[in-house]
């Protein structure tokens, strides 16, 4: 992988820069954005004074996005997708094109604990003119006060340069893909126990040449040995978390990765939160600056306060994987749903000021509703909309 990024750095600066800058100086006033408020008995004036040059970067990248699409329409980005260097089932190239016809303007290739798939969606993006951001989902564990532990993945996006010390990152990413292989070795042996065997070879054959094998790989194989109907049905009844044939692998704990990516030069979000059986205490403990909800409509509202009462950039992606159902999103998301709205990005990028970066950003304390939303979250043991589902291999 050291190598991985270096064909590409000459390709434009994907508007990444705009979440890099501002989760820089997001960390640096504190992670409370104290450091952007005007102090009582400050001149109205001092608003108006000369840009940061983190706030100059954001401002041109900001003005550069909103800039894609006219005034009167929706840009369409997509921030989570994968490809067959994972468990999806399109090639890197394949996968931009789509995003192509979609209208996507900016797309972020996401694949699990490997970056394999970057060199050709870069290619492609660039022949299509759209701006492609290097990312990855790392797979991780989090280990809760109470000693309770469950999987967690984490999204990493990098600037079109790719990650600095590629090599830390992957052999972090190497030793996540070799636990995926013992993984797959259990669960096979867990359905045989369940007298559902599968054969290595068939499983491996599935998940493609040098592609670790995971849960979607497992129950793709499934599916086609006739045990099951279809890959929901695989996961709600044998691979959920903690199902029969449910095994883990070699992940890193969830703060080990993020403090990984942000070393690395990235930037860390958490991926479908919406799975997760506690997810206010994951993202209070991870400390992360991006929220990512998948595109589910009830329990949207719910999740966009959460993000608004921890104060954190919501972003969205639909999670393609490519398998050509009804019950997958495709790929594309409209920039005003989720969040945030075209005009936020406009606002900012027309004026500079501090009150149009903390309505982007979403600085500031919390309404009311939101606070009201967190303290139902906390007495609360489930959430609303979750369900079993094989994006989470």
């Amino acid at each position: 992988m050291s190598c991985l990024f270096h064909n590409i750095r000459e390709y434009q600066i994907t508007p990444l820069s705009l979440s890099l800058s501002l989760c820089v100086v997001w960390w640096s006033s504190g992670g409370d954005g104290g450091g952007w408020r005007r102090e009582k008995g400050e001149k109205q004036e001092e608003e108006q004074e000369e840009m940061t040059s983190e706030q100059a970067l954001a401002s041109k990248y900001i003005l550069d996005w909103a800039a894609v699409a006219p005034r009167d329409e929706r840009m369409l980005f997509e921030l989570h997708c994968h490809s067959n260097c994972s468990d999806g089932y399109l090639s890197p190239k394949a996968v931009v094109e789509r995003a192509h016809r979609n209208g996507v303007k900016v797309l972020a290739l996401t694949d699990h604990d490997t970056m394999d798939g970057v060199p050709e969606a870069s290619a492609m993006a660039r022949k299509l003119g759209i701006r492609l951001i290097p990312g990855v989902e790392i797979s991780s564990i989090f280990s809760a006060s109470s000693g309770a532990e469950e999987p967690v993945h984490v999204l990493a996006y990098y600037s079109s340069c790719g990650p600095s010390r590629c090599e830390e990152l992957e052999r972090t990413l190497s030793s996540i893909r070799d636990g995926r292989y013992v993984r797959a070795r259990n669960m096979l042996l867990k359905l045989r126990e369940l007298k559902m065997p599968l054969k290595w070879e068939h499983l491996i054959k599935i998940a493609g040449d040098g592609v670790a094998p995971g849960r979607l790989h497992v129950a793709r194989a499934m599916v086609e040995a006739g045990y099951v109907e279809d890959l929901k049905q695989a996961f709600s009844r044998y691979l959920y978390d903690g199902g029969p044939a449910y095994a883990t692998g070699s992940e890193p704990l969830a703060e080990e990765v993020v403090k990984l990516i942000c070393c690395t030069g990235g930037v860390a979000a958490l991926a479908h939160p919406w799975a997760l059986k506690n997810p206010v205490s994951v993202i209070r403990s991870l400390k992360l600056p991006v929220f990512t909800p998948w595109r589910f409509t009830e329990g949207m509202e719910m999740f966009s306060d959460l993000a608004d009462a921890q104060g954190l950039l919501k972003i969205g992606g639909s999670d393609y994987h490519g398998r050509r159902t009804q019950l997958e999103t495709d790929l594309g998301v409209p920039i005003s749903r989720p969040w945030p709205r075209t005009n936020a990005f406009r606002s900012y990028a027309e004026e500079p000021s501090y009150a149009n970066l903390e309505r982007l950003w979403g600085f500031g304390d919390a309404n009311y509703k939101a606070k009201m939303a967190m303290m139902s979250l906390e007495r609360s043991s489930s959430f609303p909309g979750l369900v079993v589902d094989p994006r989470r291999n």
